[in-house]
């Protein structure tokens, strides 16, 4: 990846709460809708989903750039599944 195009740490992890945010807000503007009986608040709300969902896929885009990607260790743990009771630690 070209590192001009690659956001910096801080920038990587305001991205990704805000992403986090937005998909709440849209899941709890979709759970809303159920509850809302005037038709022209409910329109409105689901003219702000779309809208919602339509940055979010633009802020999904940007967070492509981000440039996390964790070493994976030559040496991992040994998983302690399976242990034989009657056994000291």
């Amino acid at each position: 990846m070209d590192p001009q195009k690659v956001l910096p740490d801080h920038e990587a992890l305001d991205l990704h709460e805000a992403i986090n945010f937005k998909t709440l807000c849209i899941a709890k503007s979709k759970l809303m809708q159920g509850l809302v009986f005037d038709d022209d608040l409910r329109n409105l709300m689901k003219k702000d989903v779309e809208q919602s969902i339509q940055g979010l896929t633009e802020l999904q885009s940007l967070y492509e750039r981000a440039p996390f990607q964790a070493p994976v260790p030559q040496n991992r743990p040994t998983p302690i599944v399976g242990e034989k009771e009657g056994t000291e630690h």
